[in-house]
């Protein structure tokens, strides 16, 4: 088994630290130009059409906005909180720079993907609407075997990997509270008590988990965003200080000098990226369901999510933890002696600031950043499965997802972990193939009802010829 995990974790290193990640920067850039840096110019439109009604009512179908709430549940986890402390860690306080950087460029991504999946999706018998990477690359290149790669790569990825880590987080962040935690039937019961309780979401079908998204994400980050201000406050006398630490060690380069793949450039650029899964071709998938008048439009929405997810969210976390570095000088001190090297340390040690109630929060949060994550994954999934086999393969997929939560919960392999991080970047390389061929369609679109004034327009159900020109 050892020598299994050393394999794995050397695929998973060069392949995140190297491959994946250049891979993502430069379609980020290349987007970023093709549309003419439509992160920047389409930001008022972005936010005006957050409220958008469906354009096509109907029971099984979904807003922009519910459609938007169930990628940022996907996208905001526990990788906000603790991902974020274990990139500072590591790298240092600059890595929070380059993270703000890199959801900048892949904001870009985000649009072109969800155009996509807007352009090609399909219409069910009930009414909802399919699509996603899997859908586009099979209708557009005419290639159903990269649409089973992707589809395949995700079921693997987030439903049997990644969601039993979000578990495996909830379970973890208890066991300060119980002595010999995982010794004793807590594990466990809390296991089938989530089972259960995803069970009941999961199981009623994409209506009650856009529902539940829509309610639960807006509540979680608005009181994780309050409670980061508070111990801003708390250290508002190192406030100055921040930026000017983050913007100086972004650019200290001495650091790549002393191991690339720990510096604060490569921790703050995995981090940006993988935070908002922007370029992976996750969140086209649940865009894909909005009933919007064109695709431009659901486009602007999906872009929000990377906004929120990494600059805000992520972006708070890393101020709070700064200024709890710059105000107590012993964690730095920790830091550098190795007392603390995981984000999870950081954070409790940034939260335990606030007395009596800072740690109980930082628990709840990360159990609700857990729960909202593990719900919009489950949808991915759920899409993936009815692409490959059918609607009736929805329901089996559900219950094994449930179960590779609950089994997370009390902890497996690190293998398991390793092999998901391979599965996801096997999800984005269809995926980026696709995008880059028909980045020419999206440009044409981009123009058409972004910058010529048409977002108003509705679009027709007639897919686009010549899509690769």
């Amino acid at each position: 088994m050892d020598a299994l995990v050393a394999v794995t974790d050397t695929i998973d290193t060069y392949m995140y630290t190297y491959f994946l990640v250049f891979l993502l920067i430069f379609t980020g850039l290349y987007f970023s130009i093709r549309t003419k840096f439509i992160q920047f110019r389409g930001f008022k439109d972005m936010i005006r059409h957050l409220t958008e009604h469906k354009h096509v009512p109907g029971k099984k179908s979904v807003s922009s906005f519910q459609a938007l709430m169930v990628s940022t549940a996907s996208r905001v986890g526990t990788g906000n909180i603790a991902g974020v402390a274990t990139a500072i860690a590591v790298g240092g306080p600059g890595a929070v720079f380059w993270m703000w950087v890199m959801a900048t460029i892949s904001s870009a991504s985000a649009f072109i993907e969800s155009t996509l999946a807007q352009i090609w999706k399909i219409r069910g018998e009930n009414g909802e609407f399919r699509g996603g990477p899997a859908y586009y690359i099979q209708q557009a290149l005419h290639s159903r075997a990269l649409g089973v790669v992707f589809a395949i790569s995700l079921l693997l990825c987030f439903g049997l990997g990644f969601n039993g880590l979000q578990t495996y987080n909830m379970s973890s962040s208890l066991q300060a509270y119980i002595p010999n935690y995982t010794q004793t039937a807590a594990p466990m019961a809390l296991g089938i008590l989530l089972a259960v309780v995803f069970a009941f979401i999961i199981f009623g079908g994409t209506r009650l988990i856009s529902y539940m998204t829509s309610v639960i994400v807006p509540t979680m980050a608005g009181g994780y965003i309050l409670l980061t201000i508070i111990l801003s406050i708390m250290n508002i006398g190192e406030l100055p200080g921040i930026f000017a630490t983050i913007v100086t060690e972004a650019f200290d380069f001495s650091s790549v000098v002393g191991g690339f793949a720990g510096s604060m450039v490569v921790q703050g650029i995995k981090r940006g990226l993988f935070s908002n899964e922007s370029g992976l071709g996750s969140a086209p998938i649940v865009a894909s369901a909005a009933s919007t008048r064109n695709p431009a439009r659901q486009a602007l929405v999906s872009m929000t999510g990377t906004f929120w997810d990494t600059v805000v969210i992520c972006a708070l976390t890393g101020i709070v933890l700064v200024s709890t570095m710059l105000a107590h000088s012993e964690v730095v001190d920790q830091i550098a002696s190795g007392s603390i090297t995981a984000g999870a340390q950081l954070t409790s040690a940034a939260f335990a600031s606030i007395p009596y109630v800072g740690t109980p929060i930082l628990v709840v949060g990360m159990i609700l950043f857990s729960y909202s994550t593990i719900l919009g994954w489950s949808y991915y999934g759920n899409r993936c499965a009815a692409y490959l086999f059918g609607k009736h393969a929805v329901r089996p997929y559900q219950v094994l997802y449930v179960l590779a939560a609950f089994v997370g919960s009390l902890g497996v392999a690190n293998v398991v972990w390793n092999a998901s991080d391979v599965a996801n970047a096997l999800m984005a390389v269809p995926n980026i193939i696709v995008v880059l061929l028909l980045s020419g369609l999206i440009a044409r679109e981009t123009r058409h009802y972004v910058y010529s004034g048409n977002l108003d327009e509705a679009s027709t159900d007639e897919i686009p010829q010549h899509a690769d020109k």
